[in-house]
């Protein structure tokens, strides 16, 4: 199993890295397309969806976003768009880990396809419209979430269940603490220091999502670091949450080792639009 996951996140790295560090924002454009239309094929399994339903959700998420870049939009300044998305997240994730695994079978079938189809639309175009900024830019987002990963990872296994009785989210993913949440966010706040100070002394010309924070105020930087952290994890939860309720380990097994797609974007789908939103409201 170790073997096959490392094969795997090499066979990833390799079509990755060098779409992300192209001087031009097509090829990661395109491997993102890809993405999003894998995540909408796993999106209709986990609902329940037949074979064919599910390729059509992946189809339809690959038609929403090659739709949005005919229309130019993640060139264009989307403001409005950002809130709306960054506040549907906060609000969806609060209720749905509050209603429990329980909860999720009676949202209606209907609203949950098209939210889901939402979600992966709103990541793409915040990616690649983060993609346009800059690499720097877009790197700042995406590190932090490997980031509080690891730190978090790291931190459960060493503190977990020292400092306090209870779980972080025991029905939904027991092998989560508070001790790693808490760990993941001081990761991810020496993480943001770093980069300030990293941009600053190699002086970047296009600056991450940190420095621009950073330049509206230190607390700013601070609190939004903190509730990225926060939203990267209950990014992580819902989607535990509703690979439970569907009765299902992974969201596939697209890459072995790995699961599915949608297991390792599931706490970015949050993070890309709040980061966004962010970075909107701070300029």
């Amino acid at each position: 199993m170790l073997k096959q996951r490392i094969i795997t996140a090499l066979l990833l790295l390799a079509v990755l890295l060098p779409a992300l560090f192209y001087p031009s924002p097509l090829p990661f454009t395109l491997v993102m397309l890809v993405v999003i239309s894998a995540a909408g094929w796993e999106w209709g399994r986990l609902n329940g969806c037949s074979a064919g339903m599910s390729v059509f959700l992946g189809v339809e998420a690959l038609a929403l976003c090659l739709l949005s870049w005919w229309l130019g939009l993640p060139a264009r300044d989307l403001p409005l768009l950002w809130l709306l998305a960054g506040a549907a997240w906060v609000l969806a994730a609060a209720w749905l880990l509050r209603a429990g695994v329980s909860g999720w079978p009676r949202v209606p079938r209907g609203l949950r396809l098209v939210g889901g189809l939402l979600a992966l639309w709103v990541a793409w175009l915040a990616a690649v419209q983060a993609r346009m900024q800059g690499i720097n830019f877009l790197l700042s987002i995406l590190v932090l979430v490997w980031v509080a990963d690891v730190f978090a990872y790291f931190a459960g296994r060493a503190f977990g269940l020292r400092f306090t009785r209870g779980k972080l989210a025991p029905a939904i993913s027991p092998g989560k603490s508070w001790e790693g949440v808490w760990g993941g966010m001081l990761g991810v706040l020496i993480l943001a220091l770093a980069w300030v100070w990293g941009d600053a002394h190699w002086q970047a010309t296009v600056p991450s999502l940190y420095t621009a924070l950073a330049a509206r105020g230190w607390w700013l930087l601070l609190l939004a670091a903190v509730f990225l952290c926060t939203m990267s994890v209950a990014g992580d939860l819902v989607e535990s949450l509703i690979k439970r309720s569907a009765g299902a380990k992974d969201s596939s097994q697209l890459l072995p080792g790995h699961g599915g797609v949608l297991d390792r974007v599931d706490a970015l789908l949050p993070v890309l639009p709040v980061a966004l939103m962010l970075h909107t409201l701070s300029t």
